[in-house]
């Protein structure tokens, strides 16, 4: 049997740096027994990813946490997220934002996360199948883009979708991979702060083109 829901927020997020209430609150509303295979249900709250199928991953808590919280996200805001998976950090992000667009690559993970997200209940997140390199134009700007896969350099379409004073967070790198947060101050100048040490499943499609 592993840890329950109360054991991965007082010991995995509370017991380290998560401290926001907000992101508390949200990884504490979304069920993510709901995301993950059936026969992985009792072991949902470990700390660490677990496999979903073909070689796909759903995120460690700690992880999906500690991104929202770095983004520092308010209610009013609009988010794009590059790597739907499963669904269960678009889940966690309806939480914190007015609106969620994800885009998937792969065709049967867009249709697993709509399942997915259509169980828990949730209304403010728009999926579509396709290659993120080049975002949602349609619909940029974005307070923040999250990317929950690793290019080997942040996808410049994926900037210029940033509103002025928007932040993009992303897992950068081939081997060794850094999690990125850059900020966007003006039409033409970036900042860029690297966080932690990660390691996420590469960015396929164009972005392993362009690296």
């Amino acid at each position: 049997m592993g840890p329950t829901k109360q054991e991965m927020l007082e010991h995995q997020l509370k017991g380290r740096d998560i401290s926001d209430p907000n992101v508390l609150l949200a990884m504490w509303e979304i069920d993510r027994t709901l995301f993950v295979p059936e026969e992985l249900r009792e072991r949902a709250y470990e700390d660490k990813a677990q496999p979903i199928g073909m070689e796909q991953t759903i995120s460690q808590p700690y992880i999906v946490a500690y991104m929202a919280q770095a983004l520092r996200l308010s209610l009013n805001e609009r988010v794009l997220e590059v790597g739907t998976g499963c669904g269960y950090n678009a889940a966690v992000l309806s939480r914190l934002v007015a609106q969620v667009y994800s885009i998937e690559v792969i065709e049967w993970l867009t249709q697993l996360a709509r399942e997915n997200i259509q169980k828990a209940g949730i209304h403010n997140v728009t999926t579509r199948h396709g290659d993120g390199f080049r975002g949602w134009p349609e619909e940029a700007p974005f307070d923040a883009i999250i990317l929950t896969a690793a290019p080997p350099a942040i996808p410049e379409p994926l900037k210029h979708q940033l509103r002025i004073g928007g932040r993009l967070l992303a897992p950068v790198g081939s081997n060794l991979q850094k999690l990125v947060m850059l900020i966007r101050h003006s039409e033409s100048y970036f900042e860029e702060r690297e966080l932690i040490p990660v390691r996420f499943v590469p960015m396929t499609g164009e972005a392993q083109k362009r690296g």
